[in-house]
């Protein structure tokens, strides 16, 4: 009998210890799985809360210097959300609290500084080359200018007024059929007179 309750005392020890080490390892099981990651750059802040206790209520709240950005918002096993930040010229205070639902060990109180975004510098405007043009050999000549003073109309050249005691003869403009004979005659006359004027001369120098 003594042996009897000996062994179930070992027995039951054993179970109890067994029960232990299995009720620790639930324990820490779920320590080790709840996951908080989050991070900021200048312009956004990332969450990915995973591995959470979906039998609870969990809530996650995001603040900028004092400002909620994310107010306290509930999820369940998992939560992932980006949000942005505004410009800003000095660095900015993000501060994120997570409140598990299953016990304080697994919430997350945590502080980060989103830096000023980098001015990008301004780009450079394009160069266009112009085409340079071949100087041309004989440069034009510059046009005269016109004289700004006009030129003086030609003067009228005076008619002469026909005379009064001019002979009919010389106001006639054509021809008359009778000026080749006279022309002829005269021409006769002249060589007669001058054959006349031969011979005397002739006759005067033989008599001397």
């Amino acid at each position: 009998m003594t042996v009897s309750n000996r062994s179930w005392r070992l027995r039951g020890a054993f179970i109890a210890a067994a029960a232990s080490v299995v009720g620790v390892g639930l324990c820490a099981v779920p320590a080790q799985a709840h996951t908080p990651t989050w991070s900021v750059s200048c312009s956004e802040v990332t969450l990915d809360l995973t591995a959470y206790n979906a039998g609870v209520t969990n809530t996650v709240t995001v603040s900028v210097d004092g400002k909620d950005i994310l107010p306290a918002e509930k999820f369940g096993s998992s939560i992932s959300k980006t949000l942005p930040l505004g410009e800003h010229t000095k660095p900015l205070t993000v501060h994120l609290v997570v409140k598990a639902g299953d016990g304080d060990q697994f919430s997350k109180d945590d502080t980060k500084t989103a830096p000023v975004c980098a001015t990008p510098p301004p780009s450079a405007p394009p160069v266009t080359q112009t085409p340079t043009e071949a100087p041309s050999s004989a440069a034009p000549a510059p046009s005269k200018a016109p004289s700004s003073a006009p030129s003086s109309p030609a003067a009228a050249a005076p008619v002469p007024s026909p005379s009064a005691t001019a002979p009919s003869d010389l106001a006639e403009t054509g021809s008359s059929s009778s000026t080749p004979l006279i022309a002829g005659a005269a021409a006769v006359v002249i060589l007669a007179g001058g054959g006349i004027m031969f011979a005397a001369r002739k006759r005067r120098s033989g008599q001397n």
